[in-house]
């Protein structure tokens, strides 16, 4: 490190040209934060089913395929379950298509049961509960549009249609439920399974998934695989996974966010180790007397070698350490704009910081060893003849 001062001098001797690679590294790693997060939310591949809180069970085929209602009983009376409910997706917006957020008809008792970590005032349970158009939102919810115990909501269903043959639907706001798990999951709406049911124009009698919660007599692997055979070669077969997979299988509607992940990464690293090493070349070439000069002072090869490599280290890490720090800033806004899509939020964890690091000097290492290699071959008489 006696040599950093050299170094860093070296590195801005053409300051706009160093700004701009320190730029454009800097965009690479926003991206790699911003895109791994994604990825992140919306993988469940690091779940566990062992150890899993509640199973859902969604239609073999598709989960835009439709359940019987008649399963969640049978379901409950399995040996080993505990308690089931149900919850179908609505799909509606307030006022205008951009407002939108998630709103599920459920079986209310159930579904609270099933989900303790929802808190709502007694006062307000037993008012939802008597109300057969009430509704109940998450406090998230309810802070972003304002709505207040006693409003009358209308929505829009880009789905469902109503007996009238119209999509408005309205409901009345009877309770604000918070999340006290601290998973930021009070993002959308609850209403009554009973009364979408009667209102609505078409698959009467059908849900969308049944969530189940065993009670601890038997492995959920067990159970899971009992509830699928329950089902096996009926009209409406299930596949059932824990609650983190249901949100990968959720996902996939909109594509394989992983390949699609990777093949931008990939691009953008190309590119940036493309720019970051035209750099390096164009830097040591317009040092070569230099480079010269200091081996004529005893500057040994290596001690080239390792200046000009870290060179290429120091443009990678100050872009690098930029882009994720500014990834991880914007990811707190993007996970409130977007609580309603990705309930889980939007976060680096350690593992895609350490990648970031670990890239941070590969790009570097990479981009700067041809351009190292050749200043430490360098001959001095040719070296000085080029001045």
């Amino acid at each position: 490190m006696k040599y950093f001062g050299l170094i860093w001098s070296n590195m801005w001797r053409k300051r706009i040209r160093t700004t701009l690679t320190i730029l454009s590294v800097f965009v690479a790693f926003l991206l790699f934060g911003m895109l791994s997060a994604f990825e992140l939310a919306f993988d469940g591949s690091n779940a566990s089913i062992e150890n899993a809180e509640r199973l859902i069970s969604v239609h073999k085929v598709s989960l835009i395929n439709f359940l019987p209602i008649a399963y969640v009983e049978r379901v409950r009376n399995l040996p080993g379950v505990a308690n089931a409910t149900h919850s179908t997706w609505f799909g509606a917006y307030y006022q205008e298509s951009r407002n939108t957020f998630g709103q599920f008809p459920v079986d209310a008792e159930s579904y609270l049961a099933l989900y303790p970590e929802f808190t709502l005032p007694p006062e307000q349970e037993k008012a939802w509960l008597n109300n057969r158009t009430g509704a109940v939102v998450g406090r998230a919810i309810a802070d972003q549009f304002g709505f207040k115990v006693g409003d009358r909501v209308p929505l829009t269903s880009t789905l469902w249609t109503n007996m009238d043959g119209n999509k408005s639907w309205e409901f009345d706001i009877e309770g604000v439920f918070e999340d006290s798990s601290g998973n930021g999951n009070s993002v959308y709406m609850l209403f009554h399974y009973d009364y979408f049911d009667e209102a609505r124009a078409f698959a009467k009698g059908e849900i969308g998934w049944i969530i189940e919660k065993g009670d601890g007599s038997r492995p959920n692997t067990e159970l899971a695989a009992d509830i699928d055979l329950m089902f096996a070669n009926s009209s409406a077969e299930t596949k059932t996974t824990d609650e983190a997979a249901f949100a990968e299988e959720y996902a996939k509607q909109f594509g394989n966010i992983a390949l699609i992940v990777t093949a931008i990464l990939g691009a953008v690293f190309f590119t940036i180790l493309l720019v970051n090493g035209n750099t390096m070349a164009q830097s040591v070439r317009e040092r070569i007397p230099e480079l010269a000069v200091l081996k004529t002072l005893g500057f040994g090869p290596g001690t080239i070698l390792g200046m000009v490599l870290l060179e290429g280290v120091l443009l990678a890490f100050i872009g690098g350490v930029a882009g994720i720090v500014a990834a991880k800033w914007l990811l707190v806004m993007a996970s409130k704009a977007m609580a309603s899509t990705l309930p889980g939020g939007l976060t680096l964890n350690a593992q895609t910081i350490a990648w970031a690091v670990a890239f941070m000097f590969l790009v570097g290492m990479a981009s700067g060893l041809l351009p190292a290699v050749q200043a430490m071959r360098l001959s001095i008489v040719q070296a000085l003849a080029r001045r």
